[in-house]
């Protein structure tokens, strides 16, 4: 299982919210491309990016931080939020990112999706964001009527490369993954699952391990906060 160091931009800086507050922020680094080498110099394979004022805006926002972890560090980086066309898609790849992720275009224009993931094989994710078991887009802002587990199955045959799920009512919040709402998803597709949303400690990385369907799991607070210790992460996962 690969554990996915989360970067959250907002204005620039290396931010975590809880429950995806625009209003509840902590700033954790003022240079991200520098957090970015910390996570690299500890082990990590990938990091996890999102440009949260890209998701409400509906365009890259973050655009320049995002490059300069590109050019800083040499390790696969995947980004969500603002993402909603080809161009910009295109954009990021050849700007060397390694996956793009697909939120609120993948509730509202699926066929985007099916194209993008044929034209960049194994480029792209869809990230699927839920609260109590419903999908929510527009950085969390908008609630839909569609479930989670019925909207991942549609992408079954679509050559995405991995559907990222987060539980809203987690994320940020240090109470734990939902490990049971995120195994029940990883049964039932065969797109690899990534766990996102209250991952805070060694044991609840050994749960999600433990169900032996989960592909990743990602981690923002708990890793600025010390509540888990990467290296010691990394080498429990391995």
């Amino acid at each position: 299982m690969i554990l996915y160091p989360a970067i959250d931009l907002k204005d620039g800086q290396a931010v975590r919210l809880v429950h995806g507050d625009m209003d509840q922020t902590t700033v954790f680094n003022h240079d991200p491309a520098a957090q970015a080498k910390e996570f690299v110099a500890a082990g990590c394979q990938w990091l996890h990016l999102v440009d949260l004022n890209g998701a409400f805006a509906g365009e890259p926002v973050n655009a320049a931080p995002v490059e300069a972890i590109l050019k800083a560090c040499p390790v696969p980086a995947q980004l969500g939020g603002g993402i909603r066309d080809l161009a910009t898609i295109e954009h990021w790849i050849d700007k060397g990112l390694a996956r793009v992720i697909l939120g609120t275009v993948a509730v509202e224009n699926p066929d985007l999706v099916r194209e993008a993931a044929k034209e960049f094989p194994g480029k792209v994710a869809v990230g699927l964001d839920a609260r109590n078991g419903f999908v929510a887009t527009r950085g969390w802002a908008e609630e839909t009527n569609e479930l989670v587990i019925d909207l991942a199955k549609s992408f079954e045959d679509s050559g995405i490369a991995a559907i990222i799920y987060t539980d809203i009512l987690r994320d940020g919040a240090m109470k734990g993954p939902n490990v049971t709402a995120t195994e029940a998803l990883a049964r039932a597709v065969s797109i690899p699952v990534v766990a996102s949303g209250g991952v805070s400690s060694i044991d609840d990385l050994k749960a999600l391990k433990d169900t032996g369907v989960i592909a990743g799991a990602i981690s923002g607070r708990a890793l600025y906060d010390g509540a888990i210790d990467l290296t010691s992460a990394l080498e429990m996962l391995a």
